[in-house]
């Protein structure tokens, strides 16, 4: 009988000392993702604000290649920029696009600057039916102009499943250094721009369709790691109680 019982308690403390180890575990890991989502709140919310204030902003000259070595890059995305120069028309490249518009394609054209430095622009939206050029020659724009845009980073990764393939000219990223090997231009920088309505016409390219929206669902997140680790918390306090309870001999 004293065996039976010295075997039980002993059963009892390894199962209690197991469901708190496995807990413990559990509710650390659950915290922790839960605490790295509260991070991520405040970088969020941080990076809208500043996008925001970069969009509103009185545009500034674009960079050039040194400044931009040296600029912080983060900062400059969305802000607004203008520069002047003129397009490369024949080198533009058509980047396939899913707009409020539908289906299509941005055109990014190479834009030299009076700089001598070459920056890639992304004029706007094309229905499939207008991808050639030769569907839309008077829209295109000659000589000297100036155009005002939100800067972008360059897309150098590419999309889940949906990778460019330069070999034949089919393009879903905006890769910077991808399009300047392509289209044969020197002294890029890797950024392009993203230009906004002013120069809309008929049978152009229709700019200003940027969507400047980032999903902020990390406080949902975080609630939810945290009930987690709360209900493992709770499951794990009901089995200890219960294994801790004096079992009757009917239970043997």
């Amino acid at each position: 009988m004293a065996e039976n019982q010295t075997h039980s308690s002993g059963s009892k403390r390894t199962k209690i000392v197991l469901i708190s180890l496995i807990a413990g575990l559990l509710i650390t890991g659950l915290s922790a993702l839960g605490l790295w989502q509260v991070k991520r709140l405040s970088w969020k919310h941080d990076l809208i604000a500043r996008v925001e204030q970069n969009i509103n902003a009185n545009p500034v000259s674009a960079p050039d290649i040194n400044a931009w070595q040296n600029a912080d890059k983060k900062a400059y995305e969305y802000r607004a920029v203008t520069l002047s120069g003129h397009y490369l028309n024949n080198k533009e490249i058509a980047v396939g696009a899913l707009t409020e518009r539908g289906s299509g394609y941005w055109i990014v054209t190479p834009f030299l600057r009076d700089n001598g430095e070459t920056v890639f622009i992304n004029r706007g939206y094309v229905a499939s039916a207008r991808r050639d050029p030769l569907n839309r020659t008077s829209g295109q724009i000659e000589g000297e102009t100036t155009v005002t845009g939100l800067l972008r980073l360059t897309e150098p990764k590419g999309f889940f499943l949906r990778q460019n393939e330069p070999e034949k000219n089919i393009w879903y990223a905006r890769d910077i250094e991808a399009f300047a090997k392509h289209a044969d231009v020197k002294n890029v920088p890797d950024y392009f721009i993203d230009a906004n309505g002013a120069q809309n016409r008929a049978d152009r390219p229709e700019g200003g369709l940027t969507v400047v929206k980032f999903a902020d669902n990390h406080l949902v997140y975080a609630l939810t790691w945290f009930s987690l680790a709360l209900m493992v918390l709770g499951m794990a306090v009901f089995l200890i109680r219960y294994e801790g309870k004096p079992k009757s001999e009917d239970d043997d």
